[in-house]
Order: structure tokens, then sequence, then C-alpha cells
């Protein structure tokens, strides 16, 4: 049996625009609930997290390189480096841990 891609994309299109019509909808007033408002604002960043960490742990040719990347990442951020500077940072270090490695 195959799927007609046709019917595939309007689903997705349908869910989509629910997803972000309904709020609007359903919400008449502004959001008062402080929890449930801090809950809305940190949804992106989570959401990206858990999108990009997976691949961060399996971008290079060793999982050590990679562990590696990540801590000098999160090191550089903490010392409020630059998006720019962490990523070559982290970059960098991946490059030296993988000369030493091999």
């Amino acid at each position: 049996m195959q799927i007609n891609p046709y019917i595939c994309v309007a689903v997705m299109a349908a869910v989509t625009y629910l997803i972000r019509a309904l709020p609007l909808l359903l919400l008449k007033s502004k959001i008062k609930n402080r929890f449930f408002k801090s809950f809305l604002y940190y949804v992106p960043f989570v959401t990206l997290s858990v999108m990009v960490f997976p691949s961060v742990l399996s971008s290079t040719g060793s999982f050590i390189s990679a562990l590696i990347g990540f801590a000098a990442a999160v090191v550089a951020s903490l010392l409020k480096g630059s998006l720019p500077i962490v990523s070559l940072i982290s970059v960098a270090s991946v490059f030296l841990t993988e000369l030493f490695i091999r």
C-alpha cells in the first residue's frame, strides 16, 4: 500500500495550523498564571535542546571528542562567550582531541 504524498502534506499542514490556531481561538484573555507563562517561555529552549543534544554526541568520529567539545561549549557559554566564540572553542577542542586520539 502506497501513501499519497498530497494527503501526508495536507495532514501535516492541518496539524501545524491547529497547533498554532487553537491557542489563539481558545484563549481570549491574557494569561495571568505565572507558572504557565514561565512554562510557555521555556518551551522553545527545551525543544531545541532535546533536538540538538543527541546530534552533538554523535557528530564526531568518537564519543570522547564529542563530549569534550560539548563540555568546552558549556564552559565557554557559562563564561558569557558570544555564539561565534563558543562555536570556535568547541570546534577547536574537538579538532585537538581528534588529533591526539588518533
